[in-house]
């Protein structure tokens, strides 16, 4: 299992914006092979900010199966345009404390 992160600073006032094109780019990742589940969390300290957690069962599930998939194609389009600056997307292995 992979953990993807990204932090999403999102441009002033865009937030009801964002939180719409997120619903409908949800099913976009849904349907890729390897895809485990989604979770975006708001941040306390600032209202603009949200921390995205993507869970896959491989690596390859998200740079292969999504990145290079029409449907990213299209999340691109619905969700790129609210960030500011562009997120730093990272991966995370399985907790070394289970």
């Amino acid at each position: 299992m992979i953990l993807e992160t990204a932090r999403l600073t999102l441009k002033p006032n865009s937030t009801d914006a964002f939180k719409t094109a997120f619903q409908a780019a949800k099913p976009l990742i849904e349907m890729t092979p390897g895809f485990q589940k989604i979770e975006v969390r708001p941040c306390i300290e600032h209202d603009n900010v949200y921390l995205l957690l993507v869970w896959w069962d491989t690596l390859e599930a998200h740079e292969v199966s999504f990145r290079q998939s029409a449907e990213y194609q299209e999340w691109k389009k619905l969700l790129h345009p609210f960030y500011d600056p562009f997120p730093s997307v990272e991966h995370f292995s399985e907790s070394f404390l289970n």
